[in-house]
């Protein structure tokens, strides 16, 4: 039997404070949280919505040490930068704090000295890299070296960027420090590891056994890690940015950032309520919920789960929902490469469209496998959707409403089998998206939600009040009263999803909130009740809005693509005699076509200011011979003909090849006259 629990705890992921914050987070994060913390609060239920910023860890080194700054500067800024993003979206913390905190100090210390006192730690001694240059050891993403696997020059210690192999900084080629660019050291160092090979057995029994209702995602990953094997993870690494272990003699040692983190959920909690925080982290009668990304799946379900079995006080997550990735136009959202929609971008680019965003997010949720987010879509969704279904629906009640009775409600007569049938449809809208919403099913929960507006829409379209109103305008009160009681039932099931537009509708509505409970009532707007202002809920996006994005990210793509060329090496040297052997000349390309039968070959027709030539070359590929008529080339002139395909070809073509096998035709002003030569 599904135990009864008196309060719910939500914690979403703590997002690193290195940077701002784009759609791949909000998408597969803290809209979802939002949406679920929302639905609780509207069935009156007793909830708690814990966030705040990851402040610790390398992440944040790397970036003051690329802006030349200290690491408190950059948590700084980077955590107003995300706190306001979050509340421009509505989503709606209790507390969002940070783990630099001294609440969060405090408690972080503590945790790791219980463990350490009671002996739940291992003390390991291993080697690792280390700069003797600047004297300090090296985290896997402060190294870069050879790549074993495709062999680019600067893959990172924990992943090669170019092929995407995972990678330790034992496996790369010659590995060297990615700031300084010291060659690196081994040196041994001491620190302490949770023994997760100790509780093996017991997250076999908790997850595997206990929790299969968990998503597919999370629990096959959990079950990966359990086949193969727990090992002991260090909780401490040397590093000068973090919580300092709290043991004599661990000078220049802080809390591992995966240890420290988690434990922010709980200093969060405790910074909001100092006096009541436990019944919410050690009360058998509180459910916790964490909300997160796939890539923190293991951190969730297996270390902190651990940590805190180990500590002993506290409960255990009874649901990890936990999303896959968001891709952006078909490529991976990249903070590195500047690839991703940033959240406080677009709340600049698209002022008022927070609910849009939320739309379509929610709608294209990576649920159960990576997902991809294109701005075609995210102005379809909005035109096609939100305008012509939803605001148009709500326009046409209200707008009506208003031309034939000034306003107000309009009692409901006799109803017709048509209006019984149309009743029958969306008054078990309430069940159905609290069943999907229980399940974490937020995509189905809103297309349930969205087809409430689709059910009036078409029931507008088909009673077409504004005709019968010349004959019959009881009949009209009717249709209107019916679907006004749609439109209220809306400002109610898309409160979790969209609050910035239901609190909009209710204003038209006149109304100042609706309970949950009444979600498939035909009765939330009583019959004389004066509407507010009528206004459009929903605005068209425009092509040129979007061609904007688009063409912000072409030169993102334009800029990552020459930051990271790097041209084919130089050949070994020769003579100046042997390059004063070939005649270079210029030529105008007077005809040019495929070679019939032979998918690789154009031929040429020069003008060469003498008596013309032919030159076959394999370029077919890259160009279309119609463009190139007339271009103005340079080709290797004094090259000994050959036979290829039974044409007899008279020179080379010369082209631009890259390292990626991209050609451009070597091409001159007009100005050259056929025959000129290059030297």
């Amino acid at each position: 039997m599904e135990k009864k629990f008196k309060r719910t705890l939500v914690t979403s992921a703590l997002p690193y404070a290195n940077g701002p914050v784009h759609i791949g987070h909000l998408a597969g994060v803290y809209v979802p949280a939002d949406i679920y913390v929302r639905y609780l609060r509207l069935k009156g239920e007793d909830v708690l919505f814990i966030g705040g910023s990851d402040e610790h860890g390398v992440p944040v080194t790397i970036r003051a040490k690329k802006e030349g700054c200290t690491p408190q500067d950059v948590v700084d800024r980077y955590h107003n930068i995300i706190k306001e993003s979050f509340e421009g979206f509505g989503i709606s913390f209790d507390v969002y704090s940070r783990t630099t905190s001294a609440t969060h100090r405090e408690v972080a210390s503590d945790f790791f000295k219980k463990l350490y006192d009671e002996g739940k730690f291992v003390e390991l001694e291993s080697e690792q890299y280390y700069d003797e240059g600047e004297q300090q050891f090296l985290t896997d993403r402060n190294i870069k070296g050879e790549c074993p696997r495709c062999h680019a020059a600067d893959a990172y210690g924990d992943q090669c960027e170019k092929c995407g192999a995972t990678l330790s900084p034992d496996e790369l080629i010659n590995p060297y420090n990615a700031d300084s660019g010291n060659p690196l050291v081994k040196r041994k160092t001491t620190h302490w590891y949770l023994p997760l090979n100790d509780y093996q057995q017991w997250l076999e029994q908790w997850i595997l056994n206990d929790h299969k209702e968990w998503r597919s995602n999370v629990y096959g990953q959990c079950k990966s890690w359990l086949d193969t094997g727990l090992k002991p993870r260090a909780v401490t690494r040397d590093l000068n940015w973090g919580i300092p272990v709290p043991v004599e003699g661990a000078e220049g040692k802080v809390l591992y950032v995966w240890f420290d983190a988690p434990i922010g959920y709980i200093s969060n909690t405790k910074e909001l309520l100092p006096d009541t925080w436990e019944k919410w982290w050690k009360d058998e009668d509180t459910r916790l919920l964490h909300f997160i990304g796939k890539d923190n799946i293991v951190f969730h379900c297996i270390v902190f789960p651990s940590m805190l079995k180990a500590h002993g006080d506290y409960i255990l997550p009874e649901n990890v929902p936990s999303n896959e990735f968001l891709n952006l136009e078909d490529d991976k959202i990249s903070t590195s490469r500047n690839w991703a929609v940033w959240l406080n971008e677009y709340l600049v680019d698209f002022p008022g469209k927070q609910d849009v965003l939320r739309y379509v997010l929610t709608a294209n949720a990576p649920e159960t496998k990576d997902n991809n987010f294109t701005w075609k879509d995210f102005q379809a969704r909005n035109n096609n959707e939100l305008v012509a279904v939803y605001g148009n629906f709500v326009n046409r009640a209200l707008v009506l409403t208003k031309k034939y009775f000034e306003g107000k409600v309009p009692a409901c007569g006799e109803l017709t089998e048509y209006d019984k049938g149309i009743i029958d449809e969306f008054v078990n809208v309430k069940s159905e998206v609290e069943k999907l919403l229980d399940q974490f099913k937020f995509r189905e929960a809103q297309k349930e939600a969205m087809n409430l507006a689709r059910i009036g829409n078409r029931y507008l379209a088909e009673t077409e009040p504004w005709k019968l109103a010349k004959t019959d305008m009881n009949r009209v009160a009717t249709i209107l009263n019916i679907s006004l009681q749609l439109v209220a039932n809306l400002a109610i099931a898309f409160e979790p999803f969209l609050p910035f537009s239901s609190k909009k509708l209710r204003g038209m509505l006149a109304m100042e909130t609706f309970e949950w409970s009444s979600l498939g009532s035909l009765t939330l707007m009583e019959e004389g009740h004066e509407l507010g202002e009528v206004g459009l809920l929903f605005d068209k996006i425009e092509d040129d809005a979007i061609q904007a994005q688009l063409d912000r990210l072409e030169r993102i793509k334009a800029e990552n693509a020459a930051a990271n060329y790097k041209a084919n090496p130089i050949r070994e040297n020769i003579e100046f005699d042997d390059f004063t052997k070939l005649d270079i000349r210029v030529g105008t390309v007077l005809e040019c076509a495929k070679v019939p039968k032979a998918s690789k070959l154009l031929q040429f027709k020069i003008d060469d200011g003498l008596e013309g030539r032919t030159i076959v070359s394999g370029i077919a590929a890259h160009f279309n011979p119609e463009e190139l008529v007339g271009k103005q080339v340079c080709f290797v002139a004094n090259l000994a003909p050959r036979t290829i395909r039974g044409i007899v070809s008279e020179g080379m073509i010369l082209s631009a090849e890259d390292n990626e096998g991209k050609l451009s035709l070597l091409t001159v002003s007009p100005e050259a006259k056929p025959g000129s030569e290059v030297k």
